[in-house]
């Protein structure tokens, strides 16, 4: 994975926030995050992408939910850039529940689950509402790149904080070193503040 941002630690409105759109089929909510997530995006030393994808759902819990919340972000992002949003994944196998799984759990659980679908550009932003072992962006970013890709990066609603609290800096990793790591842009700080367990002030905050 190139680079990753997001606008906000996954706590208190953002979490109920992100929770309402992934449950509750509040999809204006999307419209909202996408705001800050393409604030966050702008001045991302990556150059434009060719095409903003998404994180697809599995097609159980597409049945269940009646519609991909990942989607639904990235209909709502890839306008605020002027770039085409494309599906360019799919699904091949499914992993199951990963909320209970470690990082080396899911990223063990998650090889050989996306395939490309279609035609595959250079450079891709990939959508999803939250990071947070990094082991499914790492999959998606290995697919894409095995269809073509060059350069994969990831733009979330969320990054989760406990995650990268346990895993303490070291759950940083720069370009250039394997996917499905949590990734910080060069020597950019990221968006979200992990050390102080909030996102940073100088973002929008949802709710406020």
């Amino acid at each position: 994975m190139a680079l990753s941002r997001a606008p906000f630690g996954f706590v208190g409105p953002v979490r109920r926030a992100v929770h309402r759109l992934k449950f509750g089929g509040w999809r204006p909510v999307a419209d909202a995050l996408s705001i800050a997530m393409v604030r966050a995006w702008e001045g991302a030393p990556w150059g434009p992408p060719d095409a903003v994808t998404w994180v697809p759902l599995s097609r159980r819990r597409l049945a269940t939910r009646g519609y991909d919340q990942a989607r639904a972000l990235a209909t709502a992002v890839a306008p605020r850039l002027e770039v085409p949003r494309v599906r360019l994944l799919r699904r091949v196998g499914d992993a199951g529940p990963q909320a209970r799984r470690g990082g080396t759990e899911r990223r063990q659980a998650m090889r050989g689950v996306f395939a490309a679908a279609g035609e595959v550009p250079r450079r891709i932003l990939l959508v999803d509402d939250v990071l947070t072992t990094g082991a499914t962006a790492g999959a998606c970013a290995e697919a894409l790149r095995a269809a073509g890709a060059s350069d994969v990066a990831l733009l979330t609603a969320a990054r989760s904080i406990v995650s990268v609290r346990a895993a303490g800096t070291s759950a940083y990793t720069r370009r250039g070193l394997a996917s499905g790591s949590v990734v910080a842009p060069g020597n950019v700080s990221p968006v979200v503040d992990a050390s102080r367990g909030r996102s940073d002030p100088r973002k929008p905050t949802l709710g406020r």
